[in-house]
């Protein structure tokens, strides 16, 4: 199967069935490239601005970015050198990880979902399963050597982060520190290990095209020295440029129900490079497959009535992954009330 992976091989022109449709695709010359994105100093030893910061970046943007997090700078470089040396593998050693099974726990994969999208995607990534990591470990990459070791340790750190965090945007929302984590149930944990090979037409097509992330919050390790994620705020598309040794923080569907839609979780994008390829690696915390969610008790009010109806987290994510990435948000299928287009609708200018 190695021959659908985009990574084995150099492309010196863009296969038509990565072309985009021109209404869908990226306008890199619209794209703002110098707009701010929240930072939020974790180290900020007062923790009323730190949390007033948090809840501002989840109203307005969804994304911010977090400095001195706590995850060592050697281990996100670690993290970054061999996830490059996982995709320098020959081509038959990664065929043996290769599915295009969404369902299966560990897998290499390419684009989003081959089995039924028409239009592919410039990406080829590892899915990879981290909670329990005894449960998983055994089955993760055994090459290169170090992989197993390196990228484990990186899951334990940020579960920690996303705890962290989970607590300073419960008390932003005038919820007990330990609202978040304890109604999401003993959360699950996956890893996307990304790789955007350099794309000979990057202005024909996407490393991944517009979407939501259907968990509850997203850690991402971004290339330090290439950009290529974009943010939608007030009907433009901004560049996330990336701060020295910080991590991006964006706020999921999950949250965005429980904060009876306060906080958005924004839609963002990939684009690709023609000159360099690009890595990043996207932690997810997702809630328990069983467990009910709904917006916070708390915050349904006579003025500000749910916005969403309950369900699990299995209907949601079996939902999500029914549909294209770029549909419609998958939360407006669990709405309350009716909606208007700008609540919902993406646009590429």
């Amino acid at each position: 199967m190695a021959e659908q992976l985009i990574s084995t091989a150099d492309h010196d022109t863009l296969p038509g069935s990565y072309v985009r449709p021109e209404a869908q695709r990226p306008r890199l010359a619209e794209v703002v490239a110098d707009a701010s994105i929240p930072v939020v100093d974790l180290a900020d030893p007062d923790r009323a601005h730190l949390v007033s910061q948090v809840g501002a970046a989840c109203r307005s943007h969804g994304f911010f970015q977090v400095l001195n997090h706590g995850v060592p700078v050697e281990l996100i470089l670690s993290v970054l050198a061999v996830a490059h040396e996982f995709f320098r593998l020959p081509a038959e050693e990664m065929a043996k990880l290769y599915s295009d099974d969404p369902a299966k726990k560990i897998r290499l994969s390419t684009s989003f979902n081959v089995r039924k999208e028409t239009v592919h995607n410039w990406r080829d990534y590892l899915r990879l399963h981290c909670y329990p990591l005894d449960r998983y470990l055994p089955d993760w990459p055994s090459n290169p050597t170090s992989f197993r070791e390196i990228v484990s340790t990186y899951c334990k750190e940020v579960r920690e982060l996303g705890f962290r965090l989970y607590g300073a945007i419960s008390e932003s929302l005038d919820l007990e520190h330990d609202y978040i984590r304890n109604v999401l149930g003993e959360q699950e944990q996956h890893m996307a290990v990304n790789f955007y090979p350099k794309c000979p037409e990057p202005e024909l097509t996407f490393g991944l095209p517009a979407h939501t992330d259907p968990n509850a919050l997203t850690i991402l390790l971004m290339d330090q020295q290439v950009a290529g994620l974009q943010v939608l705020n007030e009907g433009k598309w901004i560049a996330v440029n990336p701060q020295p040794n910080a991590l991006v923080i964006n706020i999921g569907d999950q949250l965005q129900a429980l904060s009876n839609g306060r906080y958005k979780s924004v839609w963002h994008r990939a684009v690709v490079n023609s000159d360099k390829a690009r890595m990043s690696v996207a932690s997810f915390l997702c809630p328990c497959n069983d467990v009910l969610i709904g917006p916070a008790q708390k915050l349904i009010t006579d003025g500000s009535p749910a916005v969403y109806r309950n369900y699990t987290y299995d209907e949601y994510y079996k939902k999500f992954w029914s549909r294209n990435l770029d549909q419609e948000h998958c939360l407006e299928l669990f709405r309350t009330q009716p909606t208007t287009p700008s609540d919902h609708s993406i646009s590429n200018s």
